[in-house]
């Protein structure tokens, strides 16, 4: 614990060459700059970063792909590090937002990924397939949504799984395999999900794809369908427009008293300009 603030420069920790372990933990690094060429020969293996002020925790995620080696990142609030057990990565009770970046399904040899607790959106990726040695994978307490990739069953080693309280639709993946060891606890807060172990049955319930979009359009549209608010605003207006051109062509009293009131109009705006700007 040294107090340090700022930035931390991912591309800086990528130059050094022979570093494999890095401890920041208990400091004030407040966020990340990640590099824009993430290909690196980094030896990194371990980082900590737990009990900092992280305001930007995507950008982090952002600047895994640049330590190919990574084996330990810790970013928890916890009061000590305990010694490292597993190859996992834990991200969790930060305020990531976005999307789960696809490239960390191809970090195939870790064995933990704990995202839970965070503001993360989008499905799960479909490249969490390539995580064949994941033992523990915690996505609970964030707002995915979509389907569950069935192809999440031919993670043979999985044995900790959690999706709870998140936004998550359709069938739950045929209770093979590891699903099969799963129980209700594991989806729970998903209220489209549907499938065994859960007791909803898949043909009654609704489908979340128009409840969601219903109430999009409520909230951001106010019952209002802008395009056709448009076009009907600019037809009335064309409309208006040719009816009093018509009177005015018709009715010859009308036209007089018109150009008599825009003759006012011009005729007191060149007044008043002059008795103000000259």
């Amino acid at each position: 614990m040294n107090k340090l603030k700022g930035l931390l420069n991912i591309k800086e920790l990528v130059a050094l060459n022979n570093l494999k372990e890095l401890d920041l933990s208990r400091n004030e690094v407040e966020s990340f700059v990640a590099p824009e060429d993430t290909r690196s020969s980094s030896v990194l293996e371990v980082l900590y970063l737990s009990e900092n002020n992280n305001t930007c925790g995507s950008c982090l995620v952002q600047s895994i792909r640049a330590f190919p080696l990574i084996r330990t990142l810790d970013l928890t609030y916890s009061t000590s590090i305990e010694p490292v057990i597993a190859i996992g990565i834990d991200l969790s009770c930060n305020q990531l937002t976005g999307r789960i970046p696809l490239e960390i399904g191809y970090l195939n040899e870790i064995h933990a990924l704990n995202l839970s607790h965070n503001k993360l959106i989008g499905p799960i990726p479909s490249t969490f397939l390539n995580l064949k040695q994941i033992e523990s994978l915690d996505l609970s307490y964030n707002n995915l949504n979509g389907r569950i990739p069935p192809q999440l069953i031919e993670l043979n080693t999985l044995a900790v799984f959690s999706i709870a309280h998140n936004n998550l639709s359709g069938p739950i993946p045929d209770q093979k395999a590891q699903f099969g060891t799963f129980d209700e606890s594991t989806y729970e807060g998903n209220p489209f999900l549907c499938g065994a172990p859960l007791q909803i049955n898949c043909t009654k319930i609704e489908s979340p794809s128009v409840t969601n979009v219903s109430n999009y359009d409520r909230e951001n549209n106010g019952f209002i369908d802008m395009t056709v608010f448009y076009w009907t605003f600019m037809v009335a207006y064309v409309a208006i427009l040719m009816a009093i051109t018509a009177v005015l062509h018709i009715n010859p009293y009308w036209r007089r008293k018109w150009f008599y009131f825009i003759e006012v109009c011009i005729t007191s705006c060149y007044c008043f300009v002059l008795d103000n700007f000259c």
